[in-house]
């Protein structure tokens, strides 16, 4: 084998829930068209030998700070060198306890990077120029903690136009010390994506939940020419299984270095280079 992968959005917390809620079965069913086993508890073993077949070096465990994933902790325990997490779950409208706990929990776990997706909290009311946002905007520059964005229109019943990358155009310009990421792709809005990818340095897109095979050309184009260092593998398992979508990505047309670029440099150095203070 001879590529190697982070894999940047990883969920291992599904069936730690005995009941998932119907908007997720929804997107299991109707959405993914994925397996009945997708909300089942996870095995470390069976992970890790997936990531080995595939060449995945580390994975990136999705978590909360309203609801810790016993399972991602877990892993990370046993496995520090193989996964980190991924942070989300703080109350925006009374940070403040919130971002201290966010604040305790990246000085005690490996944690890559904090998370929020506009259309699934607050009744989607509030896009990410809202300044309910700018506290955990703040926090994260001032921790050099890099932080991801849901962008794109999201695949269960709830309202998507709060997450029109538009939306960020105004957070780059006030948060330039931010290092910022779209996940989950930006459909349909891709044009938009790349644009703002080329006119801010510190704003990168992840292809979380979508199967390299239907990435769309221009974003291929993209990686191809003016931005080979600004997008990022990720397969949102076990969604999309790094089965799939790892040999999806091999196959992309897109020269070895700008592939190399896409599974595991530009999550390296995004994610897990040196962080400091601020």
């Amino acid at each position: 084998m001879t590529h190697k992968a982070i894999d940047c959005l990883v969920n291992v917390h599904f069936g730690e829930s005995e009941k998932q809620p119907s908007w997720m079965l929804k997107v299991r069913d109707d959405y993914f068209k994925g397996p009945k086993s997708m909300f089942e508890p996870v095995e470390l073993a069976e992970l890790l030998d997936e990531m080995d077949e595939q060449g995945v070096q580390k994975a990136i465990l999705m978590d909360s700070l309203a609801n810790p994933s016993t399972t991602a902790r877990k892993f990370v325990a046993a496995e520090p060198e193989r996964f980190a997490l991924a942070m989300g779950g703080v109350n925006l409208l009374r940070p403040v306890q919130p971002l201290r706990e966010l604040t305790a929990v990246v000085k005690g776990l490996p944690v890559a990077y904090a998370v929020v997706g506009p259309s699934f909290w607050g009744d989607g009311q509030y896009p990410p120029s809202d300044a309910v946002y700018y506290p955990l905007y703040a926090k994260c520059a001032e921790l050099d903690l890099p932080l991801c964005i849901n962008t794109g229109i999201p695949g269960p019943p709830i309202p998507g136009d709060v997450q029109h990358p538009m939306h960020l155009d105004r957070v780059c310009v006030r948060f330039p010390e931010l290092r910022l990421c779209m996940i989950h792709g930006a459909d349909p809005w891709w044009d938009v994506a790349i644009r703002l990818l080329i006119k801010y340095r510190n704003l990168r897109l992840m292809t979380s939940a979508w199967s390299p095979k239907r990435l769309p050309e221009s974003l291929l184009h993209y990686m191809r020419t003016r931005g080979p260092d600004k997008v990022i593998y990720a397969s949102d398992w076990p969604v999309l299984r790094m089965r799939r979508v790892v040999p999806e990505a091999l196959a992309l047309d897109v020269p070895p270095e700008v592939l190399d670029n896409y599974l595991y440099n530009n999550a390296q150095a995004f994610f897990f280079g040196e962080r400091q203070e601020r």
